[in-house]
């Protein structure tokens, strides 16, 4: 399958969290991103940069890109990921909705997969 601006995004975003790489990652977004995670949500880089940076070393995460729709500049996203931990506790699966603009993410929404 072709590269899109949603995979070349997340695979961006998916380097910076396998190297535990929280800068990187918050690269990925835009200064004013709305970011809500599993956590409280934040706004801007540095709240996206703090929150990949409390989460434990060796932490991993795979995705797939289960539907995605471009509307003029914008790109709208629907995404399954599964973070993988080194301690042995579950993956945690969810669902991920993100909205890019200009290549970065602008708004990113996590919930649990049941």
């Amino acid at each position: 399958m072709p590269a899109t601006e949603l995979s070349g995004a997340l695979d961006a975003w998916k380097a910076g969290i396998d190297a535990h790489r929280p800068d990187d990652v918050a690269a990925v977004f835009t200064e004013d991103a709305v970011f809500q995670g599993l956590k409280p949500y934040t706004v801007g880089r540095a709240g996206v940069a703090a929150y990949y940076d409390s989460q434990p070393p060796g932490m991993t995460v795979d995705y797939r890109v289960m539907r995605e729709k471009q509307l003029g500049k914008v790109v709208l996203g629907w995404v399954e990921a599964d973070f993988h931990f080194t301690d042995g506790r579950d993956p945690v699966e969810v669902n991920l909705t993100v909205v890019l603009i200009g290549g970065r993410i602008t708004h990113y929404h996590v919930s649990r997969r049941v």
